[in-house]
């Protein structure tokens, strides 16, 4: 299992285009030439201001020294105005453990976040997903070792990845709130 961030972008008005157009053509090849994975990066379908994507690491150790190497590297350092200039919030990050999850490019899919209490309800869940549940990944609870980047340290999850547009079902479980997103992969 790998170290994954799920990382949601809000952004400026109209400006996810821009945006996406940065990361296809720019941040991914420059991520993976410092060995950072990316995987599925997707428009929100249901909010036309918001860009989610995923990012994974061979492990915790790794984590730091390949986003330092990015954020002080060409790539970013050309291009990091423009991106900065899109987003109005990039601070909603989950730090997980899990396979990552990569889509294809105009692919549907329902990302299924569910909030709760413990480590001990996200257990029951991860056990209990409904059929066709794909990239599972948990919150992994381990210090951000680069806080030049936020991550939120006040969850505990349990998420996962459906083809299409599926309406999960949730009764049961304990489970204080679900977050559902129809993404489609860029």
């Amino acid at each position: 299992m790998s170290i994954v961030e799920l990382r949601q972008y809000t952004l400026h008005p109209g400006a996810r285009d821009t945006l996406i157009e940065l990361f296809e053509g720019e941040f991914v090849a420059g991520q993976e030439a410092v060995g950072i994975g990316l995987g599925g990066r997707f428009r929100d379908l249901d909010d036309p201001d918001r860009f989610v994507w995923l990012r994974s690491f061979p492990d915790l150790a790794s984590r730091a020294p390949m986003l330092g190497a990015f954020y002080s590297g060409p790539v970013w350092q050309a291009h990091r105005e423009a991106a900065n200039a899109t987003m109005a919030d990039s601070d909603d990050v989950l730090l997980l453990r899990g396979p990552g999850f990569a889509a294809q490019a105009g692919e549907v899919v329902t990302l299924t976040i569910c909030h709760l209490a413990d480590s001990v309800a996200a257990a029951h869940v991860e056990r209990t997903l409904a059929d066709g549940a794909l990239g599972v990944h948990r919150t992994e609870h381990a210090e951000n070792t680069f806080p030049a980047l936020p991550v939120r340290e006040d969850a505990e999850v349990v998420l996962w990845f459906t083809p299409g547009d599926h309406r999960p079902e949730h009764a049961g479980r304990p489970v204080e709130r679900v977050e559902v997103l129809r993404l489609e992969h860029v």
